[in-house]
């Protein structure tokens, strides 16, 4: 079943903060998402990048035919 954008955009799915120790940041990763993932100085603009990483990753799906997995488990924010 094809969905629109809009259908995805407003499902939860689990976010991974990830602290960059080494070189400072975090990265913040979609597990079920395999490749979605973003970067950022502070947690707080990570999260709104990650929304805007989101979007282009199932923009990116639909374009091409891929299925999008739905969340396997209640995601928090």
């Amino acid at each position: 079943m094809s969905q629109k954008l809009s259908y995805y955009t407003n499902i939860n799915y689990k976010v991974e903060v990830v602290e960059d120790k080494t070189e400072g940041g975090f990265a913040l990763i979609c597990p079920e998402l395999k490749g979605c993932m973003t970067c950022a100085d502070t947690i707080q603009e990570g999260l709104k990048m990650i929304e805007d990483a989101k979007m282009a990753w199932f923009a990116a799906c639909i374009e091409d035919g891929i299925l999008i997995p739905e969340p396997t488990e209640a995601a928090c924010r």
